[in-house]
């Protein structure tokens, strides 16, 4: 066997596996006879089958599967051995005029394509300088999350006509460039918030709303958010940027909300039986919720910083060409090329971002160990119980519900990578220069919207 590497530029290379027959021919030399043995055909004692009639059979089978076991591992050999650090996994490479003869070549020679990780470097990050944002929250900020509560536990009524704070619940119906409802185009249900729709004129004219109307409404006005203007529509995020289509939506009922009052039941549906007792301990208690809210937002506010001025700095490469492909290949469902232009621009950043975390935890040295996993999941799993209204729970049942939690592959690679993000926050924070700024919570909220 012979392996060689042809590199096409720093982030592209083909690997080419030469097999010759003395690689492959003794293992499946020992296939047949043992297929042999156990053959059972018409006309022949079991166990004396001419051995040209088993290579008939499943001579090229066993060629076939034995072949693709050693390139399978001699590739990943390969690959440790030389220390590639490849993005994807390898993907066969067959020229049009190559074909195989399986009944008769004893020689092969197979091409792989492989992507390359690019290589840089992290050893100036002490340069880099963010802010860290101390968020105040204001009596006005209390005061409309104390309107949010009053109106999220309120009464749902059904008037005949809209004000600017009520809902409409109708159907969006596509339709096509004559004006005319689109045959198998989009038709779904949904509410619209009246004060979230970003066209203003659009907006007045929903005021006066009522059933049996029937509006001109670009669905992308409905929300300055995209999950918003999907689900109006319920489709997928990613389908939004091909919808072009006008849409009729007909007003089916429209939605009103009468807040509740501020008294001790509505105090304790927030924050549990007599937790407060007044309208000022509800109103300490929201400021001190929407601080510990708020500096979450910070943190992630500061992350994200990170991310975006780190991925600017390294302004990293990758094999475009060679990923889009892959991922055509490793998609379980058919991909248009379409679908994968849309996404690509969002996956390769999370790609770049994902291999520069990987470089700082390998720079710093950064481990999780499963005791640590266990401990956090148990800590996840009490807060939940305790926001439950139920009481303490013993550590040996806490323990094993834990584990039971992170036999699931996906929830436990999930914590892991909760716990490494944890680790590397504390590593940015001691890492980069930082300075703290003080700001009120709105245009902390202006700040993040204009980043997005």
């Amino acid at each position: 066997m012979n392996i060689t590497q042809e590199k096409i530029d720093d982030l592209n290379a083909v690997i080419k596996v030469q097999l010759k027959e003395e690689d492959y021919q003794d293992k499946i030399d020992a296939q047949l006879k043992e297929y042999r043995k156990k053959a059972s055909i018409p006309g022949f004692r079991k166990g004396n089958v001419p051995m040209g009639m088993i290579k008939k059979m499943v001579g090229t089978n066993l060629l076939v599967e034995e072949l693709n076991k050693i390139l399978s591992d001699s590739l990943q050999n390969y690959l440790i051995n030389e220390k590639l650090d490849v993005l994807g996994n390898p993907l066969p490479k067959m020229e049009d005029e190559e074909k195989i003869d399986w009944e008769n070549q004893k020689e092969f020679e197979f091409k792989y394509e492989v992507g390359l990780a690019p290589s840089f470097n992290l050893d100036k990050l002490d340069k880099f300088k963010f802010e860290v944002y101390k968020i105040n929250v204001s009596d006005k900020d209390v005061q409309k999350y104390v309107d949010d509560l009053a109106r999220r536990y309120g009464k749902m009524t059904n008037p005949e006509v809209a004000e600017a704070d009520d809902m409409l619940f109708g159907k969006f119906e596509e339709l096509d460039a004559t004006g005319n409802s689109k045959e198998g185009g989009i038709n779904h249900s949904s509410v619209v918030i009246i004060k979230s729709v970003t066209d203003k004129k659009l907006q007045k004219e929903l005021i006066g709303a009522k059933k049996g109307d029937v509006f001109k409404i670009n669905p992308k006005t409905v929300s300055e958010h995209e999950t918003d203007q999907a689900e109006a529509l319920g489709v997928d995020v990613s389908q939004l940027k091909s919808i072009i289509s006008q849409f009729n939506y007909t007003v089916e009922k429209v939605n009103r909300v009468i807040p509740t009052e501020l008294n001790q039941e509505l105090f304790d549906k927030v924050f549990g039986p007599e937790t407060v007792k007044s309208e000022k301990e509800f109103r300490a208690k929201i400021a001190e919720e929407l601080n510990k809210g708020l500096l979450v937002d910070s943190e992630n506010k500061f992350i994200n910083d990170v991310q975006e001025e780190l991925l600017k700095s390294l302004n990293l490469k990758l094999p475009d060409a060679f990923l889009k492909k892959w991922i055509v290949a490793s998609n379980e469902k058919p991909i248009s090329s379409e679908q994968i232009e849309a996404e690509y621009d969002q996956y390769a950043k999370g790609l770049k971002w994902q291999l520069i975390k990987n470089k700082i935890i390998e720079l710093n040295d950064v481990k999780v160990a499963a005791e640590e996993v266990v401990d956090y999941t148990k800590g996840l799993l009490m807060q939940q119980m305790q926001g439950m209204g139920m009481g303490d729970i013993d550590d040996e049942r806490l323990s094993e519900t834990a584990n039971n939690v992170l036999q699931n592959q996906e929830e436990a690679r999930r914590i892991y990578e909760m716990l490494y993000d944890s680790k590397l926050k504390d590593i940015y924070k001691s890492t980069f220069k930082l300075k703290e700024k003080e700001i009120d919570y709105e245009n902390f909220v202006s700040l993040v919207n204009k980043q997005k």
